[in-house]
């Protein structure tokens, strides 16, 4: 008995997912790519493909590939600081969230490589093919791909985010933030922050945004406790896991218009991106494929 094509492709969604979202940033981006993927095995024949993993993980991968090529031009324009869609979730157990492979701070590293080296990148060191396999999906000697992860492992090397906090450590780190910046407590805000912290905000021309990095803990601190103190009725600042790790999400009458992932360690804040561009929140609070 043929399998239902359907349920097939659903087995395999989260990984899919996974694949197109570390690859292109953009979770409307990696939906549509494992749509795509989806309508291409629909197509095929039923029992034609001896591995539906292997197959879709190739159409995927590919169908990504040539996105990123299109997305890096675009990214080129970009007005102000690019950043990752956010992915807000309650539990950083998801697959999208696995390990340290889905941070902004991770994603933002690897638009250092180009299409091909993001690809054999991931699909190496996240989930763990082989080089044969790899060969295969990226249309490449397995010798290629072997050159194509050394190369990105160098490029992502020096700046890949080591993080040295406990979750707890890192809530209650944000906790004393949020608290600092409602109350227009400048000391105890800087107290939260690194001395040589940056903040980056991503409004993509559409909404106020600084555009050029905040460094400094007594800027991004002024910086930050100006959006807090001057926003409108209705805002309200919750705890949250934005790609796996320690967040914030602000909302004006439920409806999110900031997400900032937090960067920690030594006990501070050293990092903080700020995603308030609309078309990368459309999708906060809603849940994963």
């Amino acid at each position: 008995m043929v399998a239902d094509p359907a349920e097939v492709f659903r087995e395999h969604q989260p990984l899919l997912f996974g694949i197109a979202y570390r690859m292109l940033g953009s979770r409307q981006d990696a939906e549509d790519a494992v749509q795509d993927a989806f309508l291409r095995w629909q197509q095929r024949p039923a029992g034609e493909v001896a591995s539906p993993r292997a197959y879709l993980c190739t159409t995927v991968t590919r169908l990504c590939i040539d996105q990123y090529r299109a997305a890096q031009v675009r990214r080129a324009e970009y007005i102000g600081p690019w950043l990752p869609e956010p992915i807000v979730t309650e539990s950083v157990e998801d697959e999208v969230a696995r390990a340290d492979s889905i941070t902004m701070a991770f994603l933002v590293v690897l638009e250092r490589l180009g299409p091909l080296e993001r690809a054999a990148f991931l699909l190496r060191e996240v989930f763990e093919y082989g080089y044969d396999e790899i060969a295969s999906i990226i249309g490449r000697s397995e010798a290629a791909s072997r050159q194509l992860v050394h190369r990105a492992r160098q490029r992502v090397a020096a700046d890949r985010p080591r993080f040295h906090a406990s979750r707890a450590e890192a809530d209650a780190l944000t906790l004393r933030f949020l608290a600092a910046a409602r109350e227009g407590d400048m000391a105890g805000l800087e107290a939260t922050l690194a001395e040589d912290v940056t903040l980056w905000s991503d409004g993509g021309g559409q909404v106020l945004a600084a555009r050029l990095p905040v460094r400094g803990a007594a800027k991004v601190a002024l910086f930050v406790a100006n959006i807090v103190q001057g926003a409108p009725p209705g805002f309200e600042a919750r705890l949250a896991t934005v790609n796996g790790g320690p967040g914030v999400v602000a909302t004006i009458d439920g409806r999110a218009m900031t997400v900032g992932a937090f960067e920690i360690d030594g006990g501070r804040i050293v990092a903080i991106r700020m995603v308030v561009n609309p078309d990368k929140l459309q999708h906060v609070g809603r849940a994963m494929p």
